[in-house]
Order: structure tokens, then C-alpha cells, then sequence
């Protein structure tokens, strides 16, 4: 009986020894891109329940692989290079050409276009993306206001496989605040653990456990109380398999 409570407590003990410890660390090395410029040249059309954008890509090659993509361990788009689209806050959908049709839930709705490397972090520079909202009913549903402080939550998304699960990209898009050591800043929690992070940059998690992850981002000011703005906070699940 000693024997066998021996061995299950040295199991036990093996297993938690296996269990690695989710970290956070800032990506480096990707292409700047300091001179990319996105820009909304025409406004909407509505066709149906669709709704068209077209837009001015200055100094960036939507559908061309991003320098350092096949070496950096990320999950990579084959598809290449692409302009993220984020609905209020929601999971974004991709779009590999500079012109393309969206359907757009009835309401008010934010929305949220920016830069993407293949690889799906998000290029950094004030011209890089485009802030717009869509009202379906004018009369009934107030204006968000563009000025506001927003935090929009990019990556991690969705199911990740094999190698692509040892190491997620975790990346934001701030608009209208900064963050700082200082001042505000971006509370990240994964799966309950918390990290505090104070430089716009991409990071990468490691340590995951196969299965479901719960990613939530809060944005906050310096006494590390969460800032009233839309959207905020904002948690996404997603699934290593």
C-alpha cells in the first residue's frame, strides 16, 4: 500500500513538473514599415446587406510575404500580407486586396482597418490604419466618439495546430492613447495569469496547454483602473489543438 501511494504521488509530481509556465515576451525583428500608408478613398456603398471599401496603399504590398515570416515561429498567412478588419472589437476578418465587399450587421457598428504583416502583427504608424463607423439608423443610435481612447484587441484568433500552438502571437491596436511605464497602460490575462504591459509592441505567449485559452485585454490608466471606453475590456477564446 506504501508502495502504491508512493508511485501515485510521484506521478502527480511529474506531471505538474511537466506543466510549463505561460511567459509573455516582446517580438522583435519584424520590418518597420514606417512609411506605410493606408487610407479610405472612397466612402461605403451598400449593395444589399454588403458594404464596399476601396482603399489608397501607399509603400506596402498587400499579398507579398513579410521578410523574416517563415523563421519567426508565428502562424503565417500563405496568402500574404493584408489589411485587418475589426467590427466592433470583434475577431477580424482578413482581406488580401486593397478593394472588397463586407456584409455589415444592421446598428451601429465601429470599425477598425489597419496594416497587416503575413504573419499578422499589426504595422504601428499613425497612418497605418483608418477608424470609421457605420450607423444602419442615423435617427436611433448615437455616434461613438472618434476621439475616444481605444484599445482593439488583433491576436490571438481562433484554432491553432501543431507547431503553430508553441508560440502565439498576442498584438493590439491602440487608437487615440499611449501607453507607458508612466501612464496607461495594457492589462493582458491568460488563461488567469496576469501581465501588465507598458510599450506598444508585439509579443509573443509561450507555455500553453493544449486546449482552450481565454485571452482578455483590459486597457487602463496608471492606478490601474480600467479606463471607460468602448470596448473595454475585451476577451477572446481561442483553441491549440
Amino acid at each position: 500500500m506504501k508502495k502504491i501511494v508512493f508511485y501515485l504521488i510521484a506521478i502527480i509530481i511529474v506531471g505538474c513538473s511537466n506543466e510549463s509556465e505561460i511567459t509573455i515576451t516582446k517580438f522583435e525583428g519584424s520590418p518597420e514599415f514606417t512609411t506605410s500608408k493606408l487610407s479610405l478613398i472612397t466612402d461605403q456603398k451598400k449593395e444589399n446587406t454588403n458594404n464596399h471599401f476601396s482603399f489608397n496603399v501607399e509603400n506596402y504590398e498587400l499579398g507579398e510575404q513579410t521578410a523574416g515570416a517563415i523563421d519567426n515561429g508565428l502562424a503565417n498567412s500563405a496568402k500574404g500580407q493584408h489589411i485587418h478588419m475589426i467590427v466592433n472589437n470583434g475577431p477580424y476578418s482578413a482581406h488580401y486586396e486593397s478593394e472588397f465587399s463586407k456584409e455589415i450587421n444592421e446598428g451601429k457598428n465601429l470599425i477598425l482597418f489597419f496594416l497587416s504583416r503575413s504573419f499578422h502583427e499589426s504595422v504601428k504608424n499613425p497612418n497605418a490604419f483608418s477608424l470609421i463607423q457605420i450607423n444602419s439608423d442615423e435617427e436611433n443610435f448615437e455616434h461613438y466618439d472618434l476621439n475616444s481612447e481605444f484599445l482593439f484587441y488583433s491576436r490571438p484568433k481562433g484554432i491553432y495546430k501543431g507547431n503553430d500552438t508553441k508560440k502565439l502571437l498576442l498584438d493590439f491596436y491602440l487608437v487615440n492613447t499611449e501607453i507607458s511605464p508612466e501612464g496607461n497602460k495594457v492589462r493582458a490575462t491568460v488563461d488567469g495569469k496576469e501581465f501588465v504591459i507598458d510599450e506598444w509592441a508585439p509579443y509573443y505567449i509561450e507555455g500553453l496547454q493544449i486546449g482552450e485559452v481565454i485571452v482578455k485585454l483590459e486597457l487602463i490608466n496608471s492606478n490601474g483602473e480600467l479606463i471607460d471606453a468602448p470596448f473595454n475590456p475585451v476577451e477572446r477564446k481561442v483553441t491549440l489543438q
